[in-house]
């Protein structure tokens, strides 16, 4: 017999942007979750806007740190939970909002032209924390890895599709997730547990050198003037 499924909602202000208290949020959920069948979407129309640039603008070094370490620890309980997880992307899906996604067993994505999905770091200045790229390395076709990353873009569905960005387009994107997500949950949860761990354990650690180089530039890079200077002129155009 399949499992109850859990239905996990992202919530907040900005368009369910990944502040610290939305991303705690998460984590308790997963949490909360406990292994059962996974459904994640997003609150009202959208499902992430990504981070939370506020945030992220009035943040110091120490700050930033935790920030950015936070985020790695939602990426690697989301991408590592022990059952069945499946993203109803139901509005824009913009760089976080993409990571997350990208962390689900499935996505299914609403079929609406007027939605977008990518990973646009590159057009806003912000260097890859280096979880992030290991992730997409793992997730994103390799024909389309650099084009994804570098491109920046944000993709129409039927593009994100053809990219490898999400599996599905339907016009009702959460039944068909449900169903999706209904259909995985049906497998003998422990065997799909124990491939999934053996799949994709430790397919997001770093190495020392690449701890090194998220401590020492990353973190400060995120925090210059520049790129601080950036996210206040995104945030002002977004008015």
């Amino acid at each position: 017999m399949a499992e109850t499924s859990y239905e996990l909602t992202i919530d907040g202000p900005g368009r369910n942007a990944l502040g610290t208290a939305v991303m705690q949020q998460l984590l308790a959920g997963l949490r909360e979750g406990g292994g059962r069948p996974l459904l994640l979407r997003g609150a009202g129309d959208t499902f992430s806007a990504g981070l939370d640039l506020k945030e992220v603008a009035s943040l110091d070094r120490p700050g930033m740190e935790r920030y950015l370490l936070l985020l790695d620890e939602l990426m690697d309980t989301l991408y590592g939970y022990a059952g069945p997880t499946v993203a109803a992307v139901n509005g824009h899906a913009i760089a976080g909002g993409c990571v997350l996604a990208l962390c689900c067993d499935l996505r299914i994505m609403a079929d609406d032209a007027k939605l977008r999905i990518g990973l646009n770091e590159v057009a806003l200045g912000l260097e890859f924390p280096p979880k992030i790229l290991a992730l997409a390395r793992r997730r994103v076709p390799p024909r389309w890895l650099e084009r994804v990353v570098l491109e920046a873009a944000l993709h129409a569905p039927a593009t994100a599709r053809e990219l490898g960005l999400v599996d599905e387009l339907a016009p009702d994107c959460l039944a068909v997730a449900r169903e999706r997500l209904a259909t995985l949950a049906a497998h003998p949860p422990r065997v799909y547990a124990a491939t999934k761990h053996a799949l994709r354990h430790g397919a997001l650690d770093l190495g020392a050198e690449e701890q090194r180089y998220f401590r020492d530039t990353v973190v400060p890079a995120w925090c210059g003037a520049d790129t601080k200077a950036r996210i206040r002129a995104v945030l002002e155009r977004r008015r």
